[in-house]
């Protein structure tokens, strides 16, 4: 696309965004927002496993960390400005990542996988042993919501008014995805794919793995912890297994296998497959994990890389057979 596509896209997409509570009504619109925040969730995921090669099983603990590190501060600090609250949340998902970072990026493969595993449910455990700050199985709930206060303009209110919150939470989570996008194509985002093709000879060349690695982790999880203060601010509710539980941490992964591992909006469509099959099969069946799990292991089996893989072999396989075609057409 050129640039002036981009921008036409981007205007058509904001004005898209913009239209769907008017349009839509508030169930959607909620249902809207979900898909948001879980994409968002899933693409820094797939910083790590599609674009850097490290799989991560336990990347619901920096989602779980900005959830619990919002609804805390907005609980105990009076008069706390909401941009503040979000970016205290983001500001500890990036701490948890940088006091990992010694210990991680030292490993890859099965090691990384199964460490981070380890990790997530020593957080999932805290978080419910941990009664007095975290409020064990019941979570954090009905902690205060204030109003974006917009210097020179005024304030908007967030409580109860569910179309305020998703523009403010659609403008936060696009400038992240954005910011992820950008991250992509600069040349640290290069180095981060070498490192994913041959780690080795990537250090050979002369760039620092380790300190490479700890960069992109560190902001992989700054991003998974906007999209958990967010999820926190949505449901005015955080909770253990709502946000550091074994199925949000399997959830980007399956999001990534449907869509596509290693393309930038591969994460963002499996996430919209995924959350569409969620709601209609919640419809006819209570066994909803059940229709997932079975749909993982089709996509496994006939498309391991995902729908938008599935789409780039059949676009090459178009492109050798037209010319093949073409040719035949004119001996004929």
């Amino acid at each position: 696309m050129s640039a002036t596509q981009r921008r036409l896209a981007c205007v058509v997409t904001a004005f898209a965004l913009a239209a769907i509570p008017p349009l839509f009504g508030p169930y959607y619109t909620n249902l809207f927002l979900t898909f948001a925040i879980f994409s968002v969730f899933s693409v820094s995921l797939n910083l790590l496993l599609g674009y850097t090669g490290l799989f991560s099983f336990g990347h619901a603990m920096f989602f779980g960390t900005g959830a619990y590190a919002t609804a805390l501060a907005l609980k105990h600090v009076s008069g706390l400005p909401l941009l503040a609250a979000v970016g205290i949340g983001v500001a500890a998902a990036a701490l948890l990542a940088l006091v990992l970072c010694p210990i991680v990026v030292r490993v890859s493969g099965t090691a990384f996988a199964m460490l981070h595993l380890a990790f997530s449910q020593m957080m999932y455990v805290l978080a419910l042993k941990l009664h007095n700050i975290t409020g064990g199985e019941d979570g954090i709930g009905n902690f205060p919501i204030p109003a974006l206060t917009i210097p020179g303009v005024g304030s908007v209110p967030m409580k109860d008014e569910p179309a305020n919150f998703y523009y403010f939470a659609i403008a936060l989570l696009a400038l992240s995805l954005w910011l992820m996008w950008f991250f992509t194509r600069t040349p640290l985002g290069q180095v981060q794919l070498a490192i994913r093709e041959n780690a080795r000879r990537t250090d050979y060349l002369g760039f620092r793995v380790a300190q490479t690695k700890a960069v992109i982790y560190v902001f992989a999880a700054a991003n998974a912890g906007v999209a958990g203060s967010l999820y926190g601010l949505f449901h005015d509710l955080v909770s253990a297994d709502g946000a550091l539980g074994a199925l949000v941490s399997f959830a980007p992964i399956i999001n990534i296998m449907i869509g596509g591992i290693g393309t930038f909006l591969g994460p963002v469509l499996g996430t919209a497959i995924f959350e569409l099959i969620e709601e209609l099969a919640s419809r006819y069946t209570e066994h909803v994990e059940l229709v997932i799990g079975l749909l993982l292991v089709v996509v496994i089996m006939y498309a391991p890389m995902g729908v938008l893989g599935v789409a780039r072999m059949l676009r090459q396989k178009w492109r050798r057979d037209a010319p093949a075609a073409g040719a035949l057409q004119k001996t004929s």
